[in-house]
């Protein structure tokens, strides 16, 4: 497969989505979220994502030239409209306000609603604990989870994440969807007609099943079972009640072109640790260390940073397929 830069895989989604009708603003900013999920080995919502965009930008499911509105709720509330635009500008306008209530007040949210997908949610929370906040974030999206003893899917995969700064390290990163499984993943497997892993989908009964097409008509497996479902729950509390976004039962399919806005939320909370424990530093690597202390031991977030480190100076292998597909 051709290998390419981050630079070079960054010009070509910027361009890919300017041609399809993003402002220069908006593209740029989603592209820098591609380039990231491309250098954490995440290219099913990187490049591979991206054709998806393309396609909602020209049927107008997601609007390219939106202009995200700031609201000041209160001291340590923060929303943003992001006026069906893609969730990245949405973040770009809201996170220095968040931010400057998190220093003032030592905890401070932001709602984001008439959204769209946030893309990796790590890199979000990541962004922040870079400015020493404690960050928690939680997204939703269209259906594909059942809630637990139910057959009809309710809630997305409902991705959180969660970051902490350190203080001589890069910040840790918790990353995962409420799904064994992200919809990606699932999704590859049924276009190359590969049976399921267990555990990964449920079928229109409820039932376990490795057979792709059936997954697809049916549920993804929440992780833990009654527990996954119950975070992905949580998720959509957060994500949508909270923010005022659209719930997931209400919101149509990634793969449908022709379909209203996504118009879903996010939702972050922010800590600032030096108003909460003078001390917090030092008692944070005193827990990573202990962990770090047993053999085999490696912390969240670890693998992705090493892969970025690999991509920064080997570049990323992309599909000449999927590079042709961005160019026509």
């Amino acid at each position: 497969m051709p290998v390419l830069s981050l630079d070079a895989i960054e010009t070509m989604a910027r361009d890919a989505l300017v041609k399809s009708g993003a402002s220069t603003a908006i593209a740029a900013s989603v592209a820098r979220s591609i380039r990231a999920a491309e250098a954490d080995g995440f290219s099913g919502i990187g490049l591979g994502f991206l054709p998806v965009f393309l396609s909602h930008l020209k049927s107008g499911r997601v609007n390219g030239t939106a202009v995200p509105q700031l609201e000041r709720r209160a001291a340590a509330i923060v929303h943003v409209d992001a006026a069906q635009g893609f969730a990245q500008p949405a973040m770009d306008v809201g996170f220095p306000a968040l931010i400057e209530a998190a220093k003032a007040c030592g905890t401070a949210s932001l709602t984001i609603t008439r959204s769209y997908s946030a893309g990796v949610l790590g890199h979000a929370v990541e962004e922040l604990a870079t400015h020493g906040l404690v960050a928690l974030a939680f997204t939703n999206g269209p259906p594909n989870i059942a809630p637990w003893g139910g057959r009809v899917p309710l809630f997305g995969t409902n991705p959180m994440a969660f970051a902490v700064p350190r203080s001589e390290a890069l910040p840790l990163v918790i990353d995962q969807s409420a799904s064994v499984v992200t919809k990606v993943a699932l999704l590859q497997k049924a276009r190359a007609n590969e049976p399921l892993p267990p555990g990964w989908a449920l079928d229109a009964d409820g039932a376990e099943t490795q057979d792709p097409q059936a997954a697809l008509q049916g549920s993804m497996a929440p992780f833990g079972g009654a527990k996954g479902a119950a975070i992905a729950l949580m998720g959509e509390i957060f994500a949508a009640v909270l923010t005022g976004a659209q719930f997931s039962f209400d919101a149509k399919p990634y793969g449908v072109t022709d379909a209203p806005p996504l118009d879903i939320g996010q939702f972050f909370v922010v800590l600032d640790p030096a108003a909460h424990a003078p001390d917090f530093a030092v008692r944070l690597e005193k827990l990573l260390q202990a962990m770090l202390a047993q053999d085999g031991v490696r912390l969240p977030g670890d693998r992705r940073y090493r892969l970025r480190r690999q991509a920064e100076e080997k570049g990323v292998e992309v599909d000449a397929a999927l590079i042709e597909t961005l160019r026509a």
